[in-house]
């Protein structure tokens, strides 16, 4: 007798029809916005810095043009000399405030000074106690 024969070929896969295609799409964009939403709530800094490095990239690819160069060139100006003197205010009163506590170069050489006198000391005793109690055990 003749065994019935199975169709061996492999059946094509079925296409998502348009509306499971748009219900995928829809749920892998939620899940997108999700996933970032979550990442800015958990590391916001770094949202930050990176919406500035993008500015700063986008402002060194774009070129100016002549009429901004004229517009924002004082203001370019202002912005620069304002950051460098707050800079400098801060530096000085940073250095101000270390000085009021006694903490300068000078207090720090004193320092550092009186710590290594201290380890060539500890290491002197140490190296008195193991003689001593390497002579006693003769």
């Amino acid at each position: 007798m003749n065994a019935p024969t199975t169709n061996t070929t492999t059946a094509k896969p079925k296409r998502p029809t348009p509306r499971t295609a748009l219900e995928t799409a829809k749920s892998t964009a939620s899940d997108a916005v999700r996933r970032t939403a979550e990442g800015i709530e958990a590391n916001p800094l770094a949202v930050l810095v990176g919406g500035v490095a993008l500015g700063v990239l986008a402002g060194a690819v774009i070129p100016r043009t002549e009429q901004e160069g004229k517009l924002l060139g004082p203001v370019g100006k202002r912005l620069t000399d304002t950051a460098s003197g707050a800079a400098q205010a801060a530096r000085d009163a940073g250095k101000a405030e270390l000085d009021s506590l006694g903490l300068n170069k000078e207090a720090a050489r004193d320092q550092v000074g009186k710590l290594l006198d201290g380890v060539v000391k500890a290491l002197s005793s140490a190296g008195a106690a193991a003689a001593a109690k390497a002579s006693n055990t003769k």
